[in-house]
């Protein structure tokens, strides 16, 4: 099965995605979906569904596994939720089913203690996925976290 993790985020989007054939997971692509800052949230909005698009296209996932979002008081709080839409709205219109799943979770499936580090965390997808150099940017390890509990949840 090929799983599509997404860390969502207004200016990255943090995608992550994993192959779960032969019983193995294996690491496929990783990476951040980065928006201008100069342009309008619409704008920016625009930038992650195109960007998402392509991602879909290129590598076709039967699932996407997306982080949920943790309520906090922030500046960026609208913003961040506003760009998760954008990514459930995105996987809908391409049929990809989606799973959810909050941080705890997420770290609890990953590194086995709902409120590990995040340290812990990339060395629990570091030996899952059998990486020698840890996934980078931070947004995109954390999405590899995200699509690696979409597998574990199967």
């Amino acid at each position: 099965m090929r799983i599509l993790g997404i860390d969502p985020g207004l200016a990255r989007v943090g995608y992550g995605v994993i192959d779960t054939g032969d019983g193995n997971q294996r690491m496929l692509d990783c990476g951040i979906i980065r928006t201008d800052p100069g342009r309008s949230d619409g704008e920016r909005m625009v930038e992650i569904a195109a960007d998402l698009r392509q991602l879909i296209r290129i590598w076709r996932p039967e699932l996407a596994a997306v982080e949920k979002f943790f309520f906090y008081r922030s500046s960026n709080t609208i913003n961040v939720v506003q760009a998760r839409g954008v990514v459930m709205m995105t996987l809908a219109r391409f049929k990809v089913p989606v799973v959810e799943f909050p941080p705890m979770q997420i770290k609890l499936a990953v590194a086995g203690f709902g409120h590990a580090e995040k340290d812990e965390v990339l060395e629990a997808v570091m030996r899952e996925l059998d990486l020698d150099q840890p996934p980078r940017p931070d947004d995109a390890a954390d999405a590899l976290a995200v699509a690696l509990t979409g597998w574990f949840q199967q």
